[in-house]
């Protein structure tokens, strides 16, 4: 694993550092989560004010948008992940020539 040689035992017993070590690897995982959280909210927001709607279609609604919200973030990850991997450093080759 990558982030083991910057391991040390005083951070073992702190869950937040590794959090944040795991944030800077894939910043688009909290943004997901964040996002997921956020549509939850809002849809226990709107279940008052849904109206006639049934509560399976509005469950089935807020599902979607859920599932949506993190998929694109993954979606986002994986595409940053293989720019910072592959195209960043391709670009730092040529500038350096």
């Amino acid at each position: 694993m990558a982030s083991d040689d910057r391991w040390s035992p005083e951070e073992a017993d702190r869950p937040t550092s590794k959090l944040l070590r795991k944030s800077k690897d894939s910043p688009f995982v909290p943004a997901g989560i964040a996002g997921f959280f956020a549509v939850v909210a809002y849809g226990l927001y709107r279940l008052k004010h849904r109206g006639d709607q049934k509560m399976s279609v509005h469950l089935i609604h807020m599902r979607v948008g859920a599932q949506g919200f993190v998929v694109g973030a993954m979606t986002f990850g994986v595409i940053y992940s293989m720019y910072k991997e592959y195209i960043k450093p391709q670009f730092e080759d040529h500038s350096e020539k």
